[in-house]
């Protein structure tokens, strides 16, 4: 069974097509073809398990086009790996928001579409380009491929209300203002890929740290708290987000320099975090570069950083009760050895400590902790992609 998978987010679209067979393997397979637009500058670059690869500047700023353009490489030109566009046998697509609706991967009818687009005031970056993608899918492939939308909320939704209610006014739970959470494709795949390697019924807490970041507390495979809320904008410190901070900064906003919605929207969502505190990048590399040259902006934003992701633990652990491992994922929870480091610094009192020297090595999932850490520390490379088509497959049904 082929199975097309696109990542849709608010700047890159991820695409790959998976040959599943019964039983699925333990391990993430390989995928016959992976592309990816990176819509910053328009690049696509496609590439094969045979080896083949493509890249080009796409022609038109247009995605639809260039998600055409993405997905016909599929079965034409070098990077061919079907004979046409009929072999491919259902369509899973990431969607961010899912609000109370979804709790899990649902096949998508009008209905769905209807609904993922009544949530587009609530997730506006995400919820409008995994649309596009699945109309895009329709006009190609025909609507009799089953598609299927695998929410980023759906691994949250089980979250006690205690965690998920905001204290306001009680007519906020009624018109659903609560707490979603987000990355939940990730999570979900980092608590399986735990338990493969540690066994079931574990207390996890995931750091997805990219440039967007969030933390999840998972006891026995499902999420009990998490950092994010009604929108991707609260918790950890990001890129370029600000994370959570004091609403009535926002009051003083709109009544000094008055600020209006658009405005606030951008400066909390595209001008903080990161960004916004070192004046250099939204980039975590380029931020210790400037640290490094002595910033002091840089210095001052690594350390907000460190201390907000270090802070989201300890609330993560008192839902917990306990631990019994620590997981790194995403771009730079991966990646960044010296994050890693700074992450774990003081957390010995919790039985946490880190090998320096396995933390500065390998690139495969892995144990990092010393052999006498009480608490497991892993780096685990997410595969959302790999989530969503086994998500299909449970669903296809």
């Amino acid at each position: 069974m082929k199975i097309l998978v696109l990542n849709a987010g608010s700047s890159s679209q991820k695409s790959c097509l998976y040959d599943l067979s019964e039983p699925l393997p333990s391990e993430p397979p390989a995928p016959l073809w992976s592309a990816e637009i990176d819509w910053t500058d328009g690049k696509l670059q496609v590439k094969t398990a045979s080896g083949k690869t493509f890249s080009t500047i796409l022609p038109s700023h247009d995605r639809r086009a260039g998600m055409a353009q993405m997905l016909q490489t599929l079965w034409s030109g070098d990077t061919e790996v079907i004979t046409n566009k009929a072999a491919i046998d259902a369509v899973g697509h990431r969607v961010v928001h899912g609000g109370q609706y979804y709790q899990q991967t649902v096949r998508i009818d009008a209905k769905v579409k209807s609904t993922i687009a009544s949530l587009i005031p609530l997730a506006p970056a995400h919820n409008p380009a995994n649309l596009e993608g699945i109309e895009l899918v329709e006009t190609l492939l025909g609507e009799s491929v089953p598609q299927f939308a695998v929410f980023d909320t759906a691994f949250h939704s089980h979250i006690p209300d205690a965690a998920a209610i905001y204290p306001g006014p009680y007519a906020w739970v009624e018109a659903g203002i609560r707490r979603y959470g987000f990355h939940g494709i990730s999570h979900a795949y980092c608590a399986d890929r735990a338990a493969q390697l540690l066994g079931p019924d574990r207390r996890l807490i995931n750091c997805h740290l990219g440039n967007g970041c969030s933390l999840a507390a998972i006891r026995n495979g499902m999420s009990i708290d998490t950092t994010m809320g009604f929108t991707p904008l609260e918790g950890l410190m990001m890129g370029s987000r600000s994370g959570s901070v004091d609403p009535g900064i926002l009051l003083y906003l709109m009544r000094e320099p008055g600020y209006d919605a658009a405005k606030l929207d951008q400066l909390l969502n595209q001008q903080s975090g990161l960004k916004g505190l070192s004046g250099v990048s939204h980039d975590l590399r380029q931020v210790q570069a400037a640290m490094q040259s002595g910033n002091h902006q840089a210095q001052l934003a690594w350390d907000v950083y460190i201390y907000r992701i270090r802070s989201g633990i300890g609330a993560m652990l008192m839902s917990l009760g306990g631990l019994d491992a620590l997981i790194f994922t995403a771009g730079v929870g991966e990646n960044n050895a010296i994050l890693r480091s700074a992450v774990c610094q003081g957390l010995e009192f919790l039985g946490i400590r880190l090998d320096e020297g396995l933390n500065q090595m390998g690139q495969a999932d892995r144990e990092i902790s010393t052999q006498d850490s009480r608490v497991k520390i892993l780096v685990l490379h997410t595969q959302e992609d790999w989530q969503i088509a086994k998500s299909c497959w449970a669903s296809r049904q």
